[in-house]
């Protein structure tokens, strides 16, 4: 049997001295899971969805945008962040 590990990807946007995160819902989830990046009816996985990584004109989504993983130049991507707390930068190895 196979175990799926929800991954969760978390945004830091630092703003000088505070920093702030943003949760983006669970990577990789079910389609029907409303919290998933796959659901593309969710919060989360919609195209249209302001806080959707799917957004291509939204701030987590667009290829431009500085806090986006489709943007392979950004400097302040979001992190996947496992269960057990180990941090990956999106995208990223």
């Amino acid at each position: 049997m196979k175990r799926i590990i929800s991954l969760i990807i978390v945004l830091a946007i630092s703003i000088p001295p505070v920093f702030a995160d943003k949760y983006l819902g669970k990577l990789g989830g079910s389609k029907y899971d409303r919290e998933s990046t796959s659901n593309e009816y969710g919060k989360y996985g919609s195209k249209y969805s302001p806080d959707s990584i799917n957004n291509p004109y939204g701030k987590y989504g667009s290829e431009y945008s500085n806090t986006s993983p489709n943007n392979p130049y950004a400097t302040n991507a979001p992190k996947v962040i496992e269960r057990d707390g180990q941090v990956y930068l999106y995208g990223k190895d």
